[in-house]
């Protein structure tokens, strides 16, 4: 009873993601579809991966030469933000039993806004909450990738360009946030490392050391904010 008290109360939270991760999805599988990839690919890469930007870029290495390091540290800087969702999530994810492995493992960042920010009703478990709001979400984005796959063989439309959607969603995102925001510093400090970065080290080489050029200044940025604030008290 707890368990579909909990479901009911999930569902309609994740409603909004669930158009967005079919559709994203969808594009995904058509994409490796479109790579010469079987529909099982996208599959079971978004059921033991479940990170979409991750996932769009597992396809470039699945096809250049075998470099696992580099692989290992363009995924560590691709989805560095989990570390800093992990740890606001410690107290969320305190005392929910067995179901702490699998909110580790499905943390995302839609789940993580649901997560963090919805206080269940008091007859709702709130372990069980956020254990299906996560396994939802998950559920929707390996639906829309395996749709995706296997619809990708009977479409006959040029899919040439289709892997530029996750750049036009960041894009769509970046334009967002820089709309709505009145600082646009630490927007800017990503324009900048990138573009210097793309300067010295080529369009084939740049990505990882602007992600730490990126994640470096904004440490320090943020350390300085601190300081000052310490010491203007």
């Amino acid at each position: 009873m707890n368990k579909m008290n909990a479901l009911k109360t999930a569902f309609p939270y994740t409603l909004p993601i669930c158009t967005g991760f079919l559709v994203l999805g969808l594009a995904y599988g058509i994409y490796m579809n479109s790579e010469g990839f079987s529909f099982i690919y996208p599959m079971l890469m978004s059921l033991t991966i479940f990170a979409g930007s991750m996932e769009f870029v597992t396809v470039n290495l699945l096809m250049s030469s075998f470099n696992p390091i580099y692989a290992f540290l363009l995924t560590l800087m691709v989805n560095a933000r989990h570390l800093f969702y992990g740890i606001s999530m410690l107290e969320k994810y305190k005392d929910t039993g067995k179901k702490k492995w699998y909110l580790i493992f499905g943390l995302c960042d839609e789940s993580f806004s649901i997560n963090y920010s919805v206080t269940p009703p008091k007859n709702v478990d709130k372990g069980w909450f956020m254990f299906f709001v996560t396994l939802l979400n998950h559920f929707y984005w390996v639906a829309g990738a395996t749709l995706g796959g296997i619809l990708g063989n009977y479409i006959k439309f040029n899919t040439r360009g289709i892997d530029f959607v996750l750049t036009a969603l960041f894009v769509v995102i970046f334009l967002s946030q820089w709309t709505y925001s009145k600082n646009h510093l630490s927007s800017s400090i990503g324009i900048l490392s990138s573009a210097i970065c793309l300067f010295i080290f080529g369009s084939g080489n740049f990505m990882i050391p602007a992600m730490m050029t990126i994640l470096l200044s904004l440490t320090i940025l943020k350390n300085s904010l601190k300081r000052r604030e310490e010491a203007a008290r």
